[in-house]
């Protein structure tokens, strides 16, 4: 708030402010926190099934992609118990608070975990692709997750453990 507080010291201003500030609060402050809910479930809620194991640690981070000179960001990241060999990178994931997610999105993480797959570092053969949305997901990429079982989406409902309608 301290970009607009001289317009919030004066009173009646705070629905003006706010319409000012909402895209700025919705990308700063409920899309980073959605992610982290989004890492607490993948590490504590999600059946281990769904997953393809037991995670082991759950993080993100940005991967490097040097022939297009890119940098990927990755939401989620759930890697499991390597066992003598590389650590078996179970799910990648990407979560959209405000966004309805669309097939652009698995393209996205697909092309990603081929990019960490050149890398050698972890095992990506069995790795999920995690969508998580706080709108929805569009017709394509129900249809997606309906024809392949790389493919999970997470809604709502599945974050807070609620039956669906």
């Amino acid at each position: 708030m301290r970009p607009v507080w001289p317009q919030l010291e004066r009173p009646g201003n705070a629905a003006r402010v706010w319409k000012a500030s909402r895209r700025r609060f919705v990308a700063n402050v409920l899309g980073p926190h959605f992610e982290q809910v989004c890492r607490e479930w993948a590490l504590h809620h999600a059946d281990p099934d769904l997953l393809g194991g037991l995670p082991a640690h759950v993080g993100h981070g940005v991967v490097n992609d040097p022939p297009t000179r890119t940098f990927h960001e990755v939401d989620v990241a759930v890697v499991g118990v390597a066992d003598g060999t590389k650590p078996p990178l179970l799910a990648i994931g990407e979560a959209e608070w405000n966004d309805t997610t669309g097939i652009a999105h698995i393209d996205r993480l697909c092309h990603i975990r081929d990019v960490i797959t050149r890398t050698a570092r972890y095992d990506t053969s069995r790795t999920k692709l995690l969508c998580f949305s706080g709108t929805g997901f569009n017709d394509k990429t129900r249809q997606a997750a309906d024809t392949s079982p790389d493919v999970q989406l997470v809604d709502l409902p599945e974050l807070y453990g609620m039956p669906h309608p």
